[in-house]
């Protein structure tokens, strides 16, 4: 229950306006304006699918991929915790299959947080018979995809899955934070900085004696001749 309501909290069921007829079997209705609704059973028998990572004895031997910014913080804080490879930026071609690469990697589970933009990661994995897990909207592509994570390609979305996954282990919730997992735009963090600056001073905030009296000075005093050279 409470998995289900940071689920739903997240907005991880809530798709996009267009449908890719492979995802077909997720959607479970439509609203008014457009948007399809995800099947929350379906993306938590998914999740359940996805504990064959459990079964990976070397943590390295997981690479994790992200193409796009709400991708970032959702990889490699996960990665940081568990020991997984996290891939950023670009993908090269040939990492998985070129052996003669300097960067060559050989994964045994694949993840990808968009299977669309990052098409060539999981299309590699196919050919070294590696399994792959895609976090997948209601318009993602299931080509080379073995095991399908329902969510869309929003920033807390992507946290909350890869959390909910079992990348970060809840047993202990003091060393790794799940909040971390979810990318914060930086225009929206600069402009909580710029409020904050522009924030009125109130008398409170400055502590002090403001009941002191004000030093006297006596201004009748005629003033002292300058000598000069």
């Amino acid at each position: 229950e409470k998995d289900a309501l940071k689920y739903l909290a997240a907005g991880t069921h809530l798709g996009g306006p267009n449908l890719d007829f492979q995802m077909e079997w997720c959607i479970c209705q439509r609203k008014a304006h457009g948007m399809y609704i995800i099947s929350m059973t379906r993306t938590w028998e998914k999740l359940l699918l996805a504990r064959i990572i459990g079964a990976i004895e070397n943590p390295t031997d997981v690479s994790v991929t992200f193409s796009r910014n709400p991708g970032q913080s959702a990889v490699l804080e996960p990665t940081a915790a568990t020991g997984a490879t996290p891939i950023a930026g670009r993908f090269t071609s040939g990492n998985s299959t070129n052996q003669i690469q300097a960067a060559f990697r050989g994964p045994r589970l694949l993840v990808v947080t968009d299977p669309r933009a990052g098409h060539w990661p999981h299309t590699e994995a196919s050919y070294m018979n590696s399994f792959s897990i895609a976090l997948c909207n209601t318009d993602s592509p299931l080509c080379c995809v073995d095991i399908t994570i329902l969510c869309n390609k929003g920033a807390h979305s992507v946290g909350e899955v890869l959390h909910l996954r079992g990348t970060i282990s809840c047993e202990h919730p003091l060393k790794v934070i799940s909040d971390l997992c979810f990318y914060k735009n930086p225009g929206e963090t600069d402009k909580e900085k710029q409020e904050a600056t522009e924030k009125p001073v109130t008398r409170e905030e400055f502590p002090g004696d403001w009941t002191a009296l004000p030093v006297n000075e006596d201004w009748s005093a005629a003033p002292t001749a300058q000598t000069t050279d």
